[in-house]
């Protein structure tokens, strides 16, 4: 995140800062001065739920911010995923804001990128379901990327 940024977190609750885990032991607001990469806990993915392919995506961007020595391998799946992800979706709206998320990445913005992403779940929900312009069904493209092709 560039920029000044206030935070307020509960008690108990943890804040990703530039790959370092921060857990606060009462309920606490501070400002972070600097520009940083951060993660609230709440916005956090754990493994198994990144069961589609826009939460798998979610979930390459998040290494980027929580694990900064796994950030180069992240961003080349991440380029890998996103450029199948462009490809197999049929959905426009979908596909102009996958280029939207990429752009965000390119100016190594992945907090807003991830924001973006979420707002998107629902929409791919509706695609896999079969309420919306159909993915190419033959396999999950994060799936395909990440094997290499």
């Amino acid at each position: 995140m560039k920029g000044s940024f206030k935070l307020f977190l509960k008690a108990n609750e943890k804040v990703f800062i530039n790959g370092a885990v921060i857990k606060v032991d009462r309920k606490v607001g501070f400002e972070l001065l600097n520009d940083v990469d951060f993660l609230l806990e709440h916005h956090v993915m754990q493994v198994e739920d990144a069961t589609t392919p826009l939460r798998q995506l979610y979930f390459v961007i998040q290494i980027m911010l929580m694990s900064p020595s796994e950030k180069p391998a992240a961003l080349q799946l991440y380029r890998d995923s996103v450029k199948a992800l462009m490809a197999t979706f049929q959905d426009r709206a979908i596909v102009d804001e996958l280029a939207r998320v990429d752009a965000m990445i390119g100016e190594d913005r992945p907090f807003e990128a991830l924001k973006l992403l979420r707002s998107l779940f629902e929409a791919e929900a509706e695609v896999l379901s079969g309420e919306a312009t159909p993915l190419a069904r033959d396999e999950a493209p994060v799936r395909r990327a990440a094997a290499g092709g």
